[in-house]
C-alpha cells in the first residue's frame, strides 16, 4: 500500500487529470474511493471498539487505533447494501481522512488500486437519482460497475457539524461598505456536488459576494472560462473584468481541479484569474501539489467563512 501511496503522490503531482481508486466490496458489490483519502487498512478487531449508545444504526462506534480513538462507521449499514447474515470474510477498516478529520469506514474486503482518469467517471443513470448525493458516478472496471462512495456526504449525513452547512449557519456580520465592495467581485465556482455547490453560492451571496457562477465540474468550468476569454478578446478587454476569482474542488468527473488550474495557469488570457483550491483533500502534500499546478491559494473544507476572508484579501484590495 505505501508504494501505492507514493505512485498516487506523483500522479496528482502534474495535474495530469488522473486519479488512483481502491476497490472495495460491501455486499458483494464494489465500490471505491480516492486513494488520497485513505490513511491506511487495518483488520477490524470488534475487542478494539467501542459501541455507542442511542447513536444511529450505521454508527458502530469509536475504534481504538495506537492509542487514539476515531469514529468507526458501517458503511455497509449506512449504504444498505449489506445482506443477511455475517460477511463471508473477515471485514476490514479504512481508515480515512478528509475535511481536516480522521474516520474510519467497516468494509467487507478490499480489492486493489486501479489508476484511472476523471473523464472515465461516469455520472450515474437516472434510475440512481434519489441515491446520487452519497455516490460522485461509476466507473468499468473488467467488465465490472465500480460506485464512488462521496465519502463527505456520508460523513455530513452522520456529524452535520463537519459540513459547510453546518459552519455557514454562523452568519458573519457585514458592514455596508464590505457588503458594497463585494458585489462588484466577480467570482467562479468549480464543484461537482450539487449539495456542497449550492452551499458555497449560498453563503457566498449571504456575504455580499452575490455575481457567482457555478460549473458541475472542471471541463464545464474550462469550456466557460474560454467563452469568456473568446468574449474579452473580442471586444479589445481585460480578461479580468470578465471573472475575478476561481474557487475549485480538486476531485471532480471529466476535469479535476488541479488539472483546470494547470489549464488556466498555462493559457497567455487566463494566467491571471485568481485560483482558490478549496477540498475536503486539503493537507500538507497536496498543498505542495496546488502550488505545483499555480494555485494561488488553498484552503480545507469546511472552513467557508475563512474562504470568505480569503476572497476579501485577494479582490479586496
Amino acid at each position: 500500500m505505501n508504494s501505492a501511496m507514493e505512485r498516487q503522490e506523483i500522479l496528482l503531482e502534474s495535474g495530469t487529470n488522473e486519479v488512483e481508486i481502491i476497490e472495495f466490496y460491501l455486499g458483494g458489490q464494489s465500490f471505491g474511493i480516492n486513494v488520497h483519502k485513505l490513511r491506511e487498512i487495518v483488520p477490524y478487531e470488534p475487542e478494539a471498539m467501542t459501541a455507542l449508545p442511542e447513536s444511529g444504526p450505521s454508527m458502530k462506534g469509536m475504534l481504538l487505533l495506537r492509542g487514539k480513538t476515531v469514529p468507526l462507521v458501517d458503511l455497509g449499514s449506512h449504504l444498505r447494501k449489506r445482506g443477511q447474515g455475517e460477511p463471508a470474510g473477515r471485514q476490514v477498516v479504512l481508515v480515512c481522512e478528509f475535511n481536516r478529520e480522521v474516520n474510519s469506514f467497516l468494509v467487507d474486503g478490499v480489492n486493489q488500486i486501479h489508476r484511472i482518469s476523471w473523464k472515465d467517471v461516469k455520472p450515474l443513470d437516472e434510475f440512481f437519482t434519489p441515491y446520487k448525493p452519497r455516490f460522485t458516478g461509476c466507473i468499468t472496471v473488467d467488465g465490472r460497475e465500480v460506485m464512488i462512495v462521496d465519502l463527505e456526504h456520508v460523513i455530513s449525513e452522520i456529524f452535520p457539524e463537519q459540513t459547510i452547512l453546518g459552519d455557514g449557519e454562523r452568519a458573519e456580520e457585514v458592514d455596508d461598505f464590505k457588503r458594497e465592495s463585494r458585489q462588484e467581485v466577480r467570482i467562479l465556482v468549480a464543484e461537482d456536488s450539487t449539495i456542497i455547490r449550492n452551499q458555497i453560492t449560498s453563503i457566498l451571496k449571504s456575504s455580499g459576494y452575490v455575481q457567482v457562477t457555478a460549473f458541475i465540474n472542471g471541463e464545464e468550468c474550462y469550456n466557460g472560462l474560454n467563452m469568456l476569454k473568446a468574449e474579452a478578446v473580442h471586444k479589445g478587454k481585460d480578461f479580468r473584468e470578465f471573472a475575478d476569482l476561481l474557487i475549485s474542488d480538486i476531485e471532480m468527473p471529466s476535469m479535476d481541479g488541479l488539472t483546470l488550474c494547470r489549464k488556466i495557469k498555462s493559457d497567455s488570457v487566463l494566467k491571471n484569474l485568481t485560483v482558490l483550491m478549496f477540498s475536503s483533500l486539503i493537507n500538507e502534500q497536496l498543498a505542495h501539489k496546488c502550488q505545483e499546478v499555480g494555485a494561488d491559494g488553498h484552503i480545507s473544507k469546511p472552513q467557508i467563512h475563512a474562504l470568505v476572508k480569503m476572497l476579501d484579501e485577494y479582490c479586496l484590495k
